[in-house]
């Protein structure tokens, strides 16, 4: 099932929260990536249905998200910390799984595997108040599966965990997303970004500033500078080689390691494997120092700044 923005603005008195937001977002994981106050929470909760959009339309398949019938086919996860602290994880689930609308003996078995899902069977019967912060994420993402939802919503739900705790959780996700969830990921850690979602959405000052794919969206910056690090035998006859390449800004000689600020990678790379080749330069090292998301999100920002 799909999560449709249609031209989404909301307005909170005379400040713009999100402004003219366009997207689909389909089967799989897609992280929502972007600063604090960036717009990420007003698309969650518009996409939940806990606000309505002041102009423009949200969609849970066909149906408008603020609806009831559009409800049952989402779970949310939010960032806030906040329960229910007397009671135990199992009755927190339980209860949301009861106020979904299933019997007792249902809903029984539902909170059984969505707690097993998420790793907390043997704790589930603690005391929230004695839970600690990776527990309690893991409660919420299993109050959140309770129903069964073909939309997962969730704000930063690896905050505060462990590595092990987010492994865990990204494999979760993964399963899921195998299963053909829609998952909306919110979160600002990169190494998650580029390892987990299939999408990325990037937001800056209430804008989606880009989609696709990191690489999708690499690919629409041949514009824009990147830093490759080469480390070879011969820096000094290879700079003088690169320094023709038209594409190449700049050159920086560190003992056998050149440091190349250059534009259009494909261009680059194909140019660099041509000379290296004709004239038998060895190669020991070569990497991109600054092409992942942290980076793309700095240059998309300048863009829309």
């Amino acid at each position: 099932m799909n999560l449709t923005f249609s031209h989404v603005t909301k307005f909170y008195g005379p400040v713009i929260g999100v402004n003219d937001v366009c997207c689909t977002i389909g089967p799989g994981i897609t992280a929502l990536f972007g600063a604090n106050g960036a717009g990420k929470s007003t698309l969650m909760k518009l996409a939940s249905g806990q606000l309505r959009p002041s102009q423009g339309d949200v969609r849970i398949g066909t149906l408008r998200a603020w609806s009831s019938r559009a409800k049952r086919h989402v779970g949310f996860c939010p960032d806030l910390n906040r329960f229910y602290e007397e009671m135990s994880g199992r009755e927190f689930v339980y209860v949301m799984a009861r106020l979904s609308g299933y019997s007792a003996r249902e809903a029984n078995r539902r909170t059984d595997d969505a707690l097993e899902e998420v790793g907390m069977t043997a704790r589930g019967n603690r005391k929230l108040a004695g839970c600690s912060h990776g527990m309690r994420q893991r409660i919420k993402l299993a109050q959140a599966m309770v129903h069964d939802p073909s939309i997962l919503l969730l704000d930063e739900p690896t905050s505060g965990i462990d590595p092990g705790g987010r492994h865990d959780i990204s494999e979760l996700l993964a399963r899921l997303a195998q299963r053909g969830k829609t998952i909306l990921v919110s979160t600002h850690i990169l190494r998650e970004v580029e390892s987990l979602a299939n999408s990325i959405l990037m937001v800056s000052a209430g804008r989606l500033i880009a989609s696709g794919t990191l690489a999708e969206i690499r690919n629409l910056l041949d514009s824009q500078p990147f830093t490759v690090r080469i480390v070879t035998d011969d820096p000094r006859r290879l700079a003088a080689l690169l320094v023709e390449v038209p594409v190449v800004q700049s050159i920086q000689l560190r003992l056998d390691t050149l440091l190349v600020r250059t534009i259009n990678p494909a261009y680059f790379f194909s140019e660099l494997g041509n000379l290296v080749r004709q004239h038998g330069i060895e190669v020991r090292h070569l990497e991109t120092l600054d092409t992942g998301a942290g980076a793309v999100f700095d240059y998309l920002q300048e863009d829309a700044a």
